[in-house]
């Protein structure tokens, strides 16, 4: 059984351990928010863990936002930001995994900032520069309550979807003020899907540990993160109660990860076939993760060794590489390993290595990408 956490950092309050979604109503007090919005996605509006929740937040008389889609949706934030604004809405509540905490971002962006979201999407020239517009107006406060290990809850960046592309954003503002990991509130996610975020957050740790903007601080947690992972995927003395709470705190330490050091190359690949293919971004990970870590092993062997000696020792095993081991983490799970299981084909790949040129994720990749056929191998290597 992991230990509750309650810490305070850089303006951020935050808290994990079963029922802390309780003091909902008292984070809101102590924020000054008196009427919030509240996003979530359908399948948590009919759970009990709101009902429960609802109940407590009675006297706020919030505005509930339910019809969050998979990757957000610049289109439902530009159509319900008037609203929230004449209700005079003072906070967001972000309840649900990476695509709500990233529309509560995407949402406080736009009422602080005005215009279109696009306006202030984050610009990538190649081979390694990127554009973040200034935006420095407050933000109205966030509030979030993590059911999955998006990590999202933490991180100054997020996406959203318009068409078949992924708008990249980043604003030091927009990170949650509270954050209430509370892994009774997954109960409702079915194991799969945690898993696969977990696959996420395993990713997030893996790139923060050799990204050009890595740190002592960064490695230091995303090994943290990573024995969290592995015990919560690989040892079956967890109950499944237990189970879910190690993916939960290592979540949410992946997304310290992710906001020190920055994601690369895979993470740019996952973006794109999420957006032009409806795919969940978790699953994508799932499935590029041991195939973009191959790609850039020549150069990140020193970095990741600390994290392949941490995973033998945890499983008994003697993986040469860190991509061995999630490659098989992958296979004793069950879960997909080949993009022909989103349905994907030869043919869909050549479109998907392009748009990824575009990716500010390469920026950080510690191998330089050349060209569209380096992203094709790896494609090729995934299909």
């Amino acid at each position: 059984m992991l230990p509750d956490v309650d810490y305070h950092l850089f303006g951020a309050h935050v808290r994990f351990g079963p029922g802390c979604a309780s003091s909902l109503p008292a984070e809101l007090r102590a924020l000054g928010c008196t009427r919030p919005v509240v996003l979530m996605q359908g399948r948590m509006a009919g759970s009990e863990a709101w009902r429960r929740l609802q109940e407590q937040l009675r006297d706020f008389d919030p505005h509930i936002v339910d019809t969050v889609p998979q990757h957000g949706s610049v289109e439902l934030v530009e159509s319900i930001a008037q609203r929230v604004a004449e209700l005079a809405c003072d906070g967001i509540v972000a309840l649900g995994g990476g695509s709500v905490s990233d529309t509560a971002k995407a949402l406080a962006m736009l009422l602080a900032e005005g215009g279109t979201l696009a306006d202030h999407a984050t610009s990538f020239t190649p081979p390694s520069t990127v554009s973040i517009p200034v935006r420095t107006r407050p933000k109205l406060p966030i509030i979030s309550l993590p059911t999955t290990a998006s990590g999202a809850e933490v991180t100054p960046s997020f996406g959203a979807l318009q068409g078949d592309h992924k708008l990249l954003f980043w604003n030091r503002n927009v990170a949650g003020k509270t954050v209430l990991i509370d892994p009774d509130l997954s109960l409702g996610v079915p194991i799969e899907l945690m898993q696969y975020t977990a696959m996420n957050g395993i990713a997030h740790c893996l790139e923060g540990m050799y990204s050009r903007h890595r740190s002592i601080l960064s490695d230091g947690i995303a090994l943290q993160s990573l024995e969290l992972f592995a015990r919560a995927l690989a040892d079956r003395s967890l109950c499944a109660a237990d189970q879910r709470a190690h993916i939960l705190l290592a979540g949410h330490l992946s997304g310290l990860v992710l906001s020190m050091a920055r994601t690369c190359l895979h993470h740019a690949i996952c973006h794109v076939i999420g957006a032009r293919h409806n795919a969940g971004h978790g699953l994508v990970n799932t499935i590029i993760l041991p195939h973009a870590l191959r790609f850039n092993q020549p150069v990140v062997h020193e970095q990741l060794a600390p994290a392949l000696a941490l995973v033998n020792r945890l499983s008994g095993s003697q993986h040469q590489t860190m991509a061995d081991w999630v490659a098989a983490l992958v296979q004793d799970l069950g879960l997909p390993a080949r993009l022909s299981h989103l349905g994907l084909a030869d043919a869909d790949l050549p479109a998907i290595a392009g748009q990824t040129l575009t990716e500010r994720g390469l920026a950080l990749n510690p191998r330089p990408v050349a060209n569209s056929e380096d992203i094709l191998f790896i494609l090729r290597q995934a299909l």
